[in-house]
């Protein structure tokens, strides 16, 4: 497998003394995030994950935390996005971090994985990106979406994650119209999700980068919680429809 594209800063002394040591993980999506700051350095991955999330994660963090020349020891916590998302990648990115920080004794850092997507917004648009609406595609015609105002150094939630069924967040957006959109669901629905005038964010940039800010975030705001504690977040109870509700074209 070829390898995966690394980004990483130099050393500034002032950087290590005000930055937390973190490693940080996200599998909600069909990308793989893995980030790691210490010691003022930081390195990140984003690359396909779904199916290979699994297979790939621990040693794309061991590859992270040899490139940065840090343990897990050595760090002050461990971040995991925690939804909402896929399934399966958010009860991977779960265990994997609960099974990490309780071998080596660290504090956990739940994120918001929609709130990844506004967070590389901002970087893609600047601070000028305010209040971002994230519309991430949840498949079988619905929608994640939660919206966000950026405060200059956190993200302030406007609209918490929920599940939406498609034409339901278009009639919302109609009544209500977004400043700024961004997410999987843009390029997924098309037409069939309206945005009026509002700035447009289709594609992601560095998930990975995101990810490691959203992380440094959430522990200077003193979340950081025991490792035994930390959960993923469905908003989704039913996964699959049946094979009459296929037929029926009925909505969970």
């Amino acid at each position: 497998m070829s390898s995966s594209p690394i980004t990483a800063c130099t050393t500034h002394a002032e950087a290590a003394a005000a930055s937390p040591a973190l490693l940080a993980i996200d599998t909600s999506t069909e990308r793989l995030a893995v980030a790691v700051q210490a010691a003022g350095r930081e390195a990140g991955v984003s690359e396909p994950g779904g199916a290979l999330a699994s297979a790939r994660l621990l040693p794309v963090v061991q590859m992270l935390l040899a490139k940065l020349g840090t343990r897990l020891s050595a760090l002050d916590a461990i971040a995991f996005g925690q939804g909402p998302g896929a399934f399966t990648g958010l009860r991977t990115a779960c265990a994997v971090v609960q099974g990490l920080a309780l071998g080596a004794g660290k504090p956990v850092l739940p994120v918001d994985s929609l709130a990844l997507v506004a967070e590389d917004a901002r970087a893609q648009l600047g601070d000028a990106a305010g209040t971002v609406s994230v519309a991430m595609d949840a498949r079988m015609d619905e929608i994640y979406a939660a919206t966000y105002r950026w405060t200059g150094s956190r993200w302030q939630v406007l609209a918490a994650p929920a599940l939406w069924a498609a034409d339901a967040l278009a009639a919302r957006w109609q009544a209500e119209p977004p400043a700024c959109v961004a997410g999987s669901a843009l390029a997924a629905f098309g037409e069939r999700l309206p945005t009026g005038a509002a700035r447009r964010v289709m594609h992601e940039h560095d998930r990975a980068a995101a990810l490691r800010r959203l992380a440094e975030q959430a522990w200077h705001a003193g979340l950081a919680i025991d490792p035994a504690l930390a959960l993923p977040l469905y908003v989704r109870d039913k996964v699959a429809l049946t094979t009459a509700e296929r037929a029926a074209k009925v909505l969970p």
